[in-house]
């Protein structure tokens, strides 16, 4: 089982199960990862998710017994078949998508959390750009990502050099949100993304929308979006629930729709 699965209070959890290579990416893995988050999709009981490791790493990246193995899949399936629908499916998921971290993240493995929404690591976690040790470039949206949360000069210092990031030093850098004690990033992560999966699911999916289309929009297009999105969250039970109760004074209730 190279995944372990568990929906709990509204939130999927998704571990990555592999310690044994440090949870480095396979074939079976990578489609199995694909196949969980297309059940966030799909139901609806589930109001957040979370991607995490188990043993001692979050993810090594690539597993690259398979990678050089003749009889295995090639680079450019690797890339277009487990890596690029993963990346796709954790940004157009209309729910909030968690990362934590809890040990290193590395190649594949580092630009995958980078690519959810929320990013929280122990302060024993590490982000390696590790590509250029062995020759690659970054894949996994790293080259999207990493610049527009950091910076340019310091991606491409970090991309070419594949010098360890500490996670009190990330989310100094702004790659991340927070890093917290190693004993307390799993009940940290928990009680956020809890949190998240009570609010307004569907007006944090159109915000998604409209954070995903800033990437690339021009202020004009963008106001634009906003417009649209608003009028679909104008139209939702919560945002009625919402406006309801606080003219009532009371605690809304959300049922995400």
């Amino acid at each position: 089982m190279t995944i372990i699965k568990e929906i709990k209070n509204n939130v999927l959890w998704i571990r990555l199960n592999r310690p044994q290579v440090f949870n480095s990416f396979n074939q079976e893995m990578a489609f199995a990862v694909q196949g969980a988050l297309d059940e966030a999709v799909t139901n609806r009981d589930i109001r957040a998710v979370v991607i995490t490791g188990e043993g001692k790493a979050f993810c090594a990246g690539q597993d690259l017994a398979e990678a050089t193995d003749p009889n295995g899949p090639e680079l450019q399936s690797i890339v277009a078949k487990h890596y690029n629908p993963i990346i796709g499916k954790i940004r157009t998921i209309e729910k909030p998508v968690i990362a934590a971290v809890n040990g290193v993240a590395a190649g594949a493995g580092a630009n995958i959390a980078l690519a959810c929404d929320i990013v929280f690591a122990g302060n024993s976690a590490s982000f390696i750009q590790a590509f250029s040790k062995i020759g690659l470039i970054p894949d996994s949206g790293g080259t999207f990502f990493l610049p527009r949360l950091i910076g340019f000069q310091k991606a491409m210092a970090l991309m070419m050099t594949g010098d360890k990031v500490i996670a009190e030093e990330a989310e100094r850098m702004n790659m991340i949100y927070k890093s917290v004690g190693d004993e307390m990033l799993m009940e940290t992560v928990e009680k956020f993304a809890e949190q998240l999966a009570k609010m307004p699911t569907r007006g944090l999916g159109l915000t998604k929308i409209a954070m995903n289309a800033s990437m690339t929009n021009n202020l004009s297009q963008q106001l634009k979006v906003e417009e649209e999105l608003q009028t679909q969250a104008g139209s939702t039970y919560d945002f009625q629930e919402g406006t309801t109760a606080f003219l009532e004074k009371r605690k809304p209730e959300f049922k995400g729709e």
